[in-house]
């Protein structure tokens, strides 16, 4: 699970936002922050420990329309620290877990290896997880919330889900939507108020952020970003293109962490919802798609 996107807006000054520099400086970040992560209660390590049968809080969430797992082969786009992966695995499916962040990865093969069940982690940029994988095809490819907007082309992660895919496979994925992206984050006003791209660009959006997600006293030296929002249309035309079959599209009224500080309350034990008129906004949105028969 990788739960937020955005930082602060960074004064770009004297900074290239080279779109090829993104997976170096995005790896940065990542690799410092996984520490601070795997010691936070956020990601949960000892309640993996403590108890066999506990899952991810976003792994509950999606159940209901996850649907059986058990026995498919499966495999977690941007795992980050495998928590999720760890709960699909929990759930009886073989879990293969794909991260850019090799520090993240030892911290998920840490508890995999304590908490069980076994999980095989791949270290990979999305786009070369093919590749990696060395051409296996899976039953499930899963990804959670805050991946899509690490990427600059939707339309090639749709092209890599595809061929990560067996015929009859399916594409499972709970994500923040592109509005919540798009928000001013910084107003004190209470304003819903667009300020970010909505659409993909072709040039990054780059934020400074010394924080992260999770509580914690840990300073970061690595606080750039580079990201990318994708619009909804653009995700599901992609998914599309890329010869997969659309079988669900959901949006929700709630998601796991406070994105609007001051704004939300919290519902439903783990969700997060806009408190004056949670309907004006899109908060989340499931998305699933089925790779057809040859």
């Amino acid at each position: 699970m990788r739960p937020s996107c955005r930082g602060a807006r960074a004064d770009t000054s004297g900074y290239g936002r080279r779109v090829s520099d993104y997976r170096a400086v995005n790896r940065a970040n990542w690799d410092e922050r996984a520490p601070a992560h795997a010691a936070s209660a956020d990601y949960g390590f000892d309640r993996f420990v403590a108890d066999p049968a506990h899952l991810s809080d976003a792994v509950r969430f999606d159940l209901p329309r996850l649907g059986e797992v058990a026995a498919l082969r499966g495999v977690h786009l941007q795992c980050h620290l495998g928590t999720d992966t760890l709960s699909l695995a929990r759930l009886g499916a073989t879990m293969t877990g794909v991260d850019f962040s090799p520090m993240a990865l030892e911290l998920a093969r840490r508890l995999a290896a304590t908490a069980g069940p076994p999980v095989e982690y791949v270290q990979s940029d999305v786009y070369d997880a093919p590749a990696a994988l060395g051409g296996a095809t899976f039953d499930l490819v899963y990804t959670g919330l805050g991946a899509l907007c690490w990427l600059p082309d939707i339309r090639r992660w749709a092209a890599t889900v595809a061929a990560l895919l067996r015929p009859g496979g399916r594409l499972f994925i709970r994500e923040g939507h592109p509005v919540l992206w798009s928000l001013d984050y910084d107003r004190a006003d209470g304003l819903l108020v667009l300020t970010e791209p909505y659409f993909e660009t072709a040039e990054p959006q780059e934020y400074d952020d010394g924080g992260t997600y999770v509580a914690t006293d840990v300073e970061f030296a690595h606080t750039r970003t580079l990201e990318w929002n994708h619009g909804l249309g653009e995700i599901v035309t992609a998914v599309l293109d890329a010869g997969l079959t659309l079988t669900g599209l959901i949006e929700h009224r709630s998601v796991p962490w406070q994105a609007l500080r001051g704004q939300m309350t919290l519902v439903d034990g783990d969700e997060w919802q806009l408190t004056d008129r949670p309907e004006r906004l899109p908060h989340t949105y499931t998305l699933q798609a089925v790779k057809g028969a040859v």
